[in-house]
């Protein structure tokens, strides 16, 4: 059966994202150094050769086993759900073609029609909550997995429902100090975990979390 899972990005204070990132600041990455926060937080996936394949950047990027791990990652994915404030952000920030080359599920409290992009990525817009998302995103992915893509309120909604199998996490060595925290909001009912993998490198430590047994 597919699994469900997370993978995200993680500052070391435990902020997926910096205070200031919001579409209100967008043009503005100076406030609250919102975008230097968020760089050196992802830098670590931007200098990889299959991150650099997939958003069309050119030759060159690093190989090895972080390359790995991130194209494993992305092959695995049949669908991706989020939030609508993270579809915002990359709306305005992503290329033309989106990096997802999946059916996207937007949780939304607006009706908007599918939007399609080149390189097979639709966003749909689920305006019925989570358990629609999910059960539409789980048709879509067949055998594949359903990655929870963000943004932590999204993430908390998913773990609070119990369905979250794994739990894959690149905690990088900067400190936020604000922002929005991953484990807010996490009822204690929670299913627990268990580490699965763990890739130590200079610029980032991969973490992986599977379903302890039982759980």
């Amino acid at each position: 059966m597919a699994k469900v899972f997370v993978n995200v990005g993680l500052s070391l204070d435990g902020y997926l994202a910096p205070e200031g990132m919001t579409l209100k600041n967008w043009n503005n990455p100076g406030y609250k150094n919102w975008a230097a926060k968020w760089e050196a937080m992802m830098g670590w996936v931007i200098n990889q050769q299959h991150f650099r394949d997939n958003l069309k950047l050119g030759p060159g990027g690093e190989t090895g086993p972080v390359n790995e791990m991130l194209k494993r990652t992305t092959e695995r994915i049949g669908a991706n759900i989020m939030g609508k404030r993270m579809f915002e952000g990359g709306e305005l920030g992503w290329p033309e073609e989106a990096p997802f080359h999946t059916p996207v599920y937007v949780l939304t409290h607006e009706k908007r029609e599918p939007w399609v992009r080149p390189g097979g990525t639709t966003f749909f817009f689920v305006d019925s909550g989570i358990e629609a998302a999910l059960e539409q995103a789980r048709v879509s992915a067949g055998e594949r997995d359903i990655r929870i893509a963000g943004g932590a309120d999204v993430i908390q909604q998913y773990l609070n429902m119990g369905v979250v199998d794994e739990l894959e996490i690149s905690l990088a060595p900067v400190i936020f100090g604000s922002g929005r925290r991953l484990f807010e909001n996490i009822s204690d009912t929670v299913p627990g975990f268990r580490i699965d993998g763990v890739l130590a490198t200079p610029s980032a430590t991969h973490l992986r979390y599977v379903r302890a047994s039982g759980a």
